[in-house]
């Protein structure tokens, strides 16, 4: 998440303005032998985008876990469990490149940047406020992460960092389309982008129309199963 992302989500929510209605886990897919890429030099910008993707796939987790133990809804835990492999890639690639991991002994909801720790405790509070709120914000963490992921990866990014940094922007646009269906599946509304253009989420959604289908029955099948809204 870029800083400028960060104050922009932070002054919305602590300027009261309403958010406007906005899984495959790349686990399998990442590097299986990371031994057999060796490590270049990084430049300090590489090595700062590591240490702040880290955290920023770690607030997601904490984040998603926390509000799936609010509203009992199965799209929060799932994710939250692609998004711990999300951030364990990530610490791979700092010990790979000898980096210091912030988050080695962080407790959930806990976090060495503090601005991403004062965007997780206004998300938070947010989430709580109402199901429709949570899944909002769970959509604009996927959105901000998608565009954090394409800013880092530049074209002199080593061939191992730039692996792992594609597949969790898949990951993580699989992620908003789930959160997208369990969207206007609440409120009965269509979702408008919150970070990306239009035509950026208009391309996401397009991408992979079955897949966003699959999402949506996947979401609603959970409803049946008598999960409270």
């Amino acid at each position: 998440m870029r800083p400028t992302m960060i104050i922009l989500l932070l002054i919305t929510l602590l300027t009261g303005c309403a958010v406007t209605p906005a899984s495959a886990s790349p686990g399998s897919a990442l590097p299986s032998d990371p031994a057999t890429v060796v490590a270049t030099n990084l430049s300090q910008e590489q090595r700062d985008g590591l240490v702040f993707m880290r955290e920023e796939e770690k607030l997601a987790h904490d984040l998603y876990i926390a509000l799936g133990a609010t509203w009992k809804l199965p799209v929060f835990t799932n994710i939250a469990a692609s998004e711990q492999t999300h951030t364990d890639a990530v610490k791979t690639l700092l010990e790979r490149y000898g980096i210091a991991d912030p988050a080695a002994s962080t407790a959930p909801g806990v976090f060495s940047d503090p601005a991403l720790q004062a965007l997780y405790n206004d998300l938070l509070a947010e989430g709580k406020t109402s199901v429709t709120a949570a899944l909002s914000i769970g959509a604009a963490v996927e959105e901000i992460d998608i565009l954090d992921l394409r800013e880092r990866t530049t074209s002199d990014l080593p061939a191992d960092i730039a692996r792992v940094y594609s597949q969790l922007e898949a990951a993580s646009e699989n992620h908003l389309r789930a959160f997208v269906s369990q969207y206007e599946n609440q409120t009965g509304t269509a979702y408008e982008p919150q970070y990306l253009s239009m035509a950026e989420y208009t391309a996401i959604m397009e991408a992979a129309g079955q897949g966003h289908q699959g999402q949506g029955n996947q979401g609603q099948g959970n409803q049946r199963r008598g999960q409270r809204p």
